[in-house]
């Protein structure tokens, strides 16, 4: 099953695949883009031809997930993992907020909460690996919190929320890995923040979704690289931003816009991730989250043995599945399979999968 350009299919957490269409687009503008003389990664980020690209790329995006107004829209540098520490830097103020721990994203955000305030932990679910996430109804959340953070899919797990929950405190989410995968009622949440590199583009932007009365809780005297106050009236243009990024997911947007938007994009993640689990419900695999918790995103399973991993990942190989090991707390492989990943490429796992149980099992 061949792929354009003899291309392998990428089942890495990240950088993700992107779009063959998208790449080309951008291939064929790299040395002058659209008349300017330039590529993108070279002109200055004051210039029109900049501003445009930025411009649209925030216009697209807020149609794609139906942002409300009263909301504002950034694009920012350092990762989710800057918001890890900027999110309580800003809001928790020597407080508590409420934590929903699902897997190792999600401790590695109460880590950085630690830092500046009394977090609590209202699920943990660590004894059984990070197999499963809570149903909200069921946590005791506090009355006092400045606001309830989770992540909405864990990479490494591989264990995903179905749907967008309600609190009464301000609800902020790490949307790292599946922004972009389906639609979401953005009205539900003060803050959202994403890595572009899962589905929305390369490495180096950080998207970040506010609620303009979160913006007002914005303390005075805040380091400026910090302060989402600033950054908001600058227009993600404070500094330099990480504009060849923000560039390519604005392409990335408008190719979703083209393939049905967010509707489309669930349903095709959809069929990709039914095939995979389809495979590993057939025996001989087993999967490491709970059914109802299974992400769309990363589909994580085991092997009876390291021998037998070891021998799969090398037929993978071979047959062009890149990136298919899992992280070594789940051992095991580890399928990512974020927007851009082709059905095809599920297909292929499938088939491998089947075949490998059948001469091994």
């Amino acid at each position: 099953m061949s792929q354009p350009y003899d291309r392998v299919f990428n089942f890495s957490a990240g950088p993700c695949t992107l779009p063959v269409e998208v790449l080309e687009e951008a291939r064929d503008g790299l040395m002058n883009y659209k008349g300017t003389g330039m590529s993108v990664m070279e002109m200055s980020h004051r210039s029109k031809p900049f501003e445009t690209i930025i411009q649209e790329a925030e216009a697209d995006l807020r149609t794609l997930l139906g942002v409300p107004s009263g909301y504002k829209v950034l694009f920012l540098t350092g990762g989710a993992s800057m918001q890890f520490s900027m999110v309580p830097i800003t809001f928790l103020g020597g407080g508590t907020a409420d934590y929903v721990i699902t897997g190792a994203w999600g401790k590695k955000a109460l880590e950085a909460a630690r830092l500046e305030g009394d977090p609590k932990v209202v699920f943990d679910g660590k004894a059984d690996n990070y197999n499963d996430v809570p149903d909200f109804a069921s946590l005791a959340l506090a009355g006092e919190a400045k606001y309830v953070h989770y992540t909405s899919n864990e990479t490494i797990q591989g264990v995903q929320f179905q749907s967008s929950p309600t609190t009464s405190a301000p609800l902020v989410c790490d949307m790292s890995s599946d922004i972009v995968s389906k639609p979401v009622d953005v009205s539900k949440y003060a803050l959202i923040y994403a890595g572009a590199q899962k589905n929305m583009g390369p490495a180096g932007a950080t998207v970040v979704i506010l609620r303009d009365e979160m913006l007002a809780k914005v303390p005075e005297k805040m380091h400026p690289m910090l302060d989402y106050k600033v950054q908001a009236e600058n227009d993600s243009l404070y500094n330099t931003p990480p504009c060849w990024t923000i560039y390519m997911c604005g392409l990335v947007y408008k190719h979703l816009l083209k393939t049905g938007g967010l509707e489309g994009a669930q349903a095709r993640n959809e069929a990709k991730a039914k095939v995979i689990y389809d495979a590993i419900d057939a025996g001989y695999y087993k999967g490491h989250a709970v059914k109802t918790s299974r992400s769309r995103m990363n589909v994580t399973f085991t092997l009876p043995s390291e021998e037998a991993t070891d021998a799969f990942l090398k037929e993978a190989k071979a047959a062009k599945l890149d990136g298919l090991k899992g992280h070594r707390s789940v051992g095991g492989i580890r399928a990512s399979i974020y927007n851009a990943f082709p059905l095809e490429g599920a297909q292929a796992l499938a088939s491998l999968m089947a075949d490998f149980a059948k001469r091994n099992g």
